[in-house]
């Protein structure tokens, strides 16, 4: 598993997303992606932006039990390019992550489950949701 990110690409960070040693979740098809985990507020936001957004589709959104973040399914090859501060890319590396009907990983649920999502978020679109997130939390934390 490769991870990126923007603050420090050698340290990844622990993830409740990360892929035990069985792999993720399977079904039929071959629908592989990557993983950009989020907190959950700027994650939150940033879903609210794309539902928002004129034909800007959000895909698969996971979410962890405590609430902490939310991770938006990807095509396959996005955490090789992926640089986005607060935020981290996990690649599958051919590990099976596809989706289906029940959560990948044990501990979370879907946000927005596969079939009422697009396949994967468009990662330049996710990439500008979560600038614009960013700079709305910002906002609002300033005016306290």
């Amino acid at each position: 598993m490769e991870t990126s990110q923007s603050n420090d690409p050698c340290v990844p960070p622990a993830s409740p997303w990360a892929p035990s040693a069985a792999g993720w979740a399977t079904t039929a098809g071959d629908a592989v992606c990557d993983l950009v985990t989020v907190p959950a507020r700027q994650g939150l936001e940033a879903v609210d932006i794309l539902r928002r957004g004129t034909g800007e589709a959000v895909g698969p959104v996971l979410h962890d039990d405590g609430g902490d973040t939310l991770g938006f399914l990807v095509p396959a090859g996005t955490a090789a390019c992926w640089d986005v501060p607060g935020s981290t890319c996990t690649e599958t590396n051919g590990q099976g992550l596809r989706l289906a009907p029940e959560p990948p990983v044990e501990g979370s649920d879907w946000l927005l489950p596969p079939g009422e999502a697009d396949l994967a978020t468009d990662p330049a679109v996710l990439r500008r949701a979560l600038g614009e997130a960013a700079r709305m939390i910002e906002a609002a934390d300033s005016c306290r």
